[in-house]
């Protein structure tokens, strides 16, 4: 699936070459990059870091990703920058959607049958970058603040290393700078078929499978009865309400 994908992206790879300002080709090829970030996807590799130091030795990865065993592996920071410069150009998005096309042209999907489901991402941002937004708690000499003893929310702080996270726990995890992300699974063949990431609150998870519903719901056929599956957290009833519009059976 992965080199019917790449074969199909030339003309995007052959314009992300022409609009590098620096001109030539990158220093990492788009495919080896590509195949390289499913693998810390597949792997759970937390870091490109991480990634690096294990390509260097699993003979797996060095085949899957097109590196020799004399091959240098790329300095993370390298990695890093172009990776960047994929997702500048939608590299990302197209690959996956290429993927999806892929195992629609051989049956994999039912179009029909979906399961969503959500999870928590932790933020590469530790309790004390989270300070107060109008820097009231300042009272170290680096700009920590001070949380010990303090009440915060999102409402009144922030994460200086990264804005976007939110404070937030599901069920009995402890409170952390997190993120949330959302996947419809076609039943067939559990393929993912869509994918949101967003900020953490209490509502986010529900309005991000509504809007993939939705999405699955106009590529099918008019007639053709849609069925998804959820867990309790989608036992609300302004969800059951949405999915009743869209003429989808909640299972």
């Amino acid at each position: 699936m992965v080199n019917e994908a790449l074969a199909k992206m030339d003309r995007l790879f052959a314009g992300m070459y022409e609009a590098d300002i620096k001109g030539g080709r990158p220093s990492i090829a788009p495919e080896k990059l590509l195949r390289a970030m499913l693998l810390q996807v597949l792997y759970s590799n937390r870091s490109e870091r991480q990634l690096m130091e294990q390509t260097r030795y699993n003979l797996l990865f060095r085949w899957f990703i097109g590196l020799s065993m004399d091959d240098a592996v790329w300095v993370p920071t390298v990695f890093t920058k172009n990776r960047e410069r994929l997702i500048k150009h939608d590299a990302v998005v197209e690959f996956f959607n290429e993927v999806l096309a892929v195992a629609q042209q051989k049956d994999w999907l039912s179009g029909e049958h979906f399961s969503v489901d959500g999870t928590l991402i932790q933020a590469w941002a530790g309790h004390k970058s989270f300070v107060r937004k109008d820097g009231a708690d300042k009272d170290h000499d680096d700009g920590r603040g001070d949380f010990r003893g303090s009440k915060r929310s999102n409402q009144t702080h922030q994460s200086k290393t990264d804005p976007d996270a939110r404070l937030y726990r599901k069920g009995k995890t402890a409170s952390e700078l997190r993120f949330m992300g959302r996947t419809l699974s076609d039943n067939r063949h559990g393929l993912v078929v869509n994918a949101r990431v967003s900020c953490a609150d209490g509502h986010a998870e529900r309005e991000a499978a509504k809007v993939m519903i939705n999405d699955a719901r106009q590529v099918a056929d008019a007639a053709v009865e849609i069925t998804v599956g959820a867990d309790k957290g989608y036992d609300a009833k302004e969800f059951i309400e949405a999915c009743r519009e869209m003429k989808v059976a909640r299972m």
